[in-house]
């Protein structure tokens, strides 16, 4: 597969603006992270929902659907942020999103006209895009720079992967991303975790296995979020989730591999990582 070059610049010119905007919320401050996160969430269950009302047309979408299931997610993080800063905020929090699972599956059984099958994929949102995102906030709180690292390495797979797919890819990696090869894929996640052991062995930041461990997730992980989010778009018949990024799609296809890495992540942080 040949490099691009007016893709390629493309690509480039909107990733120094898409980096500039990432690196402000992940550096500046707590609030700016929990802003950042917040806006990643909403956008990508925006065209979330877009995708699911093609993939399951028969089903009836209410208006207010995306916008309730939103508004539910922004709480859910808030609640991650207030289990540090404010803990009365926290326990209403608590209350009113152990509830809202159950009133909505009744919903969807009562109501005559909304599809329960919706309410699920609604629900299934959730789970997909702003549980990452909580887990991202609760990383961050238990050490600022996880997240930050995490996604540098998902941004070194995902670049690596494209520029060795360009020049030296030629063997078909999935039907689901025809573009995506073998060579780009091993050549990506290669790089990205030789980079990190060498970070590991000339800092002390965190130790050899810690970095590695992270390179895999963001690595391993994430190209199977890349694919499940390619095999949603096929299913809804959509080249771009959306139209966000010149020469890279919408809010999901950026994020796509960020929403399965960080669970894995999370779970080595909490269980392993001291």
């Amino acid at each position: 597969m040949a490099l691009n070059v007016p893709t390629f610049f493309k690509r480039l010119g909107s990733s120094i603006v898409f980096v500039a905007i990432m690196l402000t919320g992940l550096l500046w401050n707590d609030r700016s992270f929990l802003l950042l996160v917040c806006l990643i969430n909403v956008l990508c269950l925006r065209e979330y929902f877009r995708l699911f009302q093609k993939i399951s047309a028969e089903n009836y979408w209410p208006d207010w659907l995306p916008t309730v299931m939103q508004m539910i997610s922004l709480m859910m993080i808030l609640r991650c942020y207030s289990l540090e800063f404010n803990a009365s905020m926290s326990k209403v929090l608590w209350v009113v999103l152990s509830l809202f699972p159950a009133l909505f599956l009744l919903f969807g059984i009562l109501s005559k006209k909304v599809s329960f099958f919706a309410i699920l994929q609604a629900l299934g949102g959730l789970f997909y895009i702003t549980v990452p995102a909580m887990m991202l906030i609760l990383m961050s709180i238990q050490q600022f720079r996880l997240p930050l690292i995490l996604i540098l390495m998902i941004w070194s797979n995902d670049t690596m992967a494209y520029l060795v797919g360009s020049f030296f890819g030629k063997t078909q990696f999935s039907s689901i991303s025809p573009k995506k090869t073998w060579e780009g894929t091993i050549g990506g996640a290669l790089i990205t975790i030789i980079a990190a052991a060498l970070v590991g062995h000339y800092t002390h930041l965190y130790n050899m296995v810690d970095w590695l461990m992270l390179a895999l997730c963001a690595t391993v992980a994430g190209t199977f979020g890349d694919l499940l989010e390619s095999k949603l778009k096929r299913m809804a018949d959509m080249k771009d989730s959306g139209s966000l990024m010149p020469g890279h799609g919408g809010a999901l296809d950026r994020f796509d591999s960020l929403l399965i890495a960080t669970p894995f992540a999370f779970v080595y942080v909490i269980y392993f990582m001291h």
